[in-house]
């Protein structure tokens, strides 16, 4: 996957190092990028604590929302992969005890969501 997968909807896998770069206001001093992952121009960053979702914003993405979720906070997940009519594959993700989702994710390939709930899978039941 490379950069033609990012800018179809499908996440690529990022550069650990240059994403504890990027992200060095964010992270504490000792917290380490265990695994990132690309969509689009977004960022979904796993670390030993907590998984950070980086939403780039507007036109020219100068405007950036991070979300960090404690895996701690996570109660539940789902994987919804696509079908003949309905082409996106999603991933849902819930915190404590409420009744809708966190973050809904949304992406254009299985392999992309199926990579990443492993992930916060692995992060999650620890």
């Amino acid at each position: 996957m490379g950069i033609f997968s990012g800018l179809f909807g499908n996440a690529s896998q990022r550069d650990k190092e240059k994403v504890k770069r990027q992200l060095q206001d964010i992270l504490l001093p000792s917290e380490e990028v265990e695994l990132a992952f690309v969509l689009i121009r977004d960022l979904i960053v796993f670390t030993e604590k907590r998984l950070i979702l980086v939403d780039k914003q507007g036109v020219t993405g100068k405007k950036t929302s991070y979300k960090s979720i404690p895996y701690r906070a996570i109660s539940r997940f789902t994987v919804e992969t696509s079908g003949h009519f309905d082409l996106d594959a999603e991933l849902k993700i819930w915190v404590s005890s409420a009744a809708d989702p966190a973050e809904v994710l949304q992406f254009k390939s299985d392999c992309s969501v199926i990579d990443i709930q492993q992930a916060l899978a692995a992060a999650v039941l620890k």
